[in-house]
This record gives structure tokens, sequence and C-alpha cells, in this order.
């Protein structure tokens, strides 16, 4: 089997990692927000919950959950997204595994969002 050729990007070390990464890291924002109806969605029930969840009577611990719970599924959903980018780079034809990929993807965004819901009604009506 021959080397597997490595990213010239992994060599870096420290503050220009750093750097690199949170560059990488916005491209990443900026794709999933121009990209991706959902992530979008996503941003815009976040940016009503997020700053709800500071004004609603709740204890500092559950203002974190509330938080933590909004967060949850904008990363699931740009982990959801990465995996259908990644399976529609390999190939655009229809096979199981492209699908069983995908639907997992969609199935951890789904259990997000139950998490999401059942977090913040316990906040708030439990």
């Amino acid at each position: 089997m021959g080397k597997m050729q490595e990213s010239p990007f992994k060599g870096k070390t420290g503050l220009v990692r750093l750097i690199n990464a949170f560059g990488y890291s916005l491209d990443g924002f900026r794709a999933a927000f121009r990209h991706e109806d959902a992530f979008r969605q996503l941003v815009l029930l976040e940016a009503i919950l997020i700053p709800m969840a500071f004004i609603v009577h709740a204890a500092p611990l559950a203002r974190a959950l509330l938080v933590a719970s909004s967060l949850a599924t904008l990363i699931i959903e740009l982990l959801n997204s990465a995996i259908e980018a990644a399976v529609d780079h390999t190939s655009l034809e229809r096979h199981p595994l492209a699908k069983r990929a995908k639907d997992m993807g969609s199935a951890a965004q789904l259990l997000g969002l139950i998490n999401l819901a059942v977090v913040w009604g316990l906040v708030l009506f439990g």
C-alpha cells in the first residue's frame, strides 16, 4: 500500500495552526450559511432562543442547558451538512450506503431538535 498524502497544513504548530484553524472554521460557517437552508433556519431560531435564555427566569445551570441545547443543534447541523457534502463529493449516484449516511446525519439532527424542545420545555414549564 502506498503512503497516503497528507495535507501540507498538518505540520503547522502553535499560533500559526490556531490562526489557520480559526480561518477554516470561519470558512465553514460561511459555506454552511451560504449553501444550507437548514443551517440558516437554525441560525434564525437560535438568534431568538439564545437571547431568550438570558431573559427567562431560570437558574444559571438551567440557562447553561438552554444555551448548550441551542448550540448543539447548530453543531449537529454543521456535521450533518459535512456528511452530506462528503457523500455528494464521493458520488452523486444513488447508493444504499450514501442514503444510510445521509439518513443517519438527519436522524442525529432530529434527536438534537427533540433534545432542544425537551430542555426548553422542562426549564420553562417543568
